[in-house]
């Protein structure tokens, strides 16, 4: 299995031994190489341990020959663009099953027209997870809720709508929600 390990650990600026760190349970940084090199076996036990230390999905450490990866041309920051030191690349975002999306028509909040929101959905008991994070709510007779999870009492969410000016808003007893995780805009 070729695996895309190294990458996603250095586009996160992340050391092998800080990603041996972040493993549950921790490991060495010669272990994290050893499985980044190829010279130990990848197993879908550590694509997982891996994947959670590094905050993605195993999905995005393992490089499928149909699945395309972008090139880093530079690198952004406060002191303007610059070139990478060493050759590296982005992974195309891939659905999943638990993901849902809403397409943006007209300009609300951040979100412009034309935008796509990829969404996690989560069921009740993972609802603490999305607070102060946008969330798509489900509601009778096939309607929307979309705002920022702003605090959770008992079985309602407290929503503060998109846009300046919107009133809290409380919706009890979703079945799930949907986390914002992706934003794909045009340019």
């Amino acid at each position: 299995m070729i695996t895309a390990i190294r990458e996603v650990r250095r586009a996160k600026g992340l050391t092998l031994e800080e990603v041996g760190k972040r493993c549950k349970p921790p490991t060495t940084a010669q272990t994290i190489g050893r499985l980044e090199t190829g010279t130990r076996t990848v197993s879908v036990g550590w694509l997982n341990r891996i994947a959670d230390a590094l905050g993605v999905t195993a999905a995005d450490l393992v490089k499928l020959p149909e699945r395309p990866n972008l090139p880093v041309a530079a690198l952004l920051g406060p002191d303007g663009a610059h070139a990478p030191r060493r050759e590296a690349v982005v992974t195309a975002p891939q659905p999943a099953p638990e993901l849902v999306a809403i397409t943006v028509e007209a300009s609300v909040g951040d979100y412009r027209a034309g935008d796509e929101i990829w969404c996690e959905r989560l069921a009740p008991e993972q609802f603490g997870s999305a607070l102060n994070r946008d969330v798509l709510v489900p509601r009778p007779a096939g309607r929307f809720a979309f705002g920022r999870l702003l605090g959770r009492e008992d079985n309602k969410l407290h929503l503060l709508p998109l846009g300046a000016g919107g009133r809290q808003q409380v919706y009890a007893d979703p079945p799930w929600i949907a986390r914002a995780v992706r934003l794909v805009r045009s340019l």
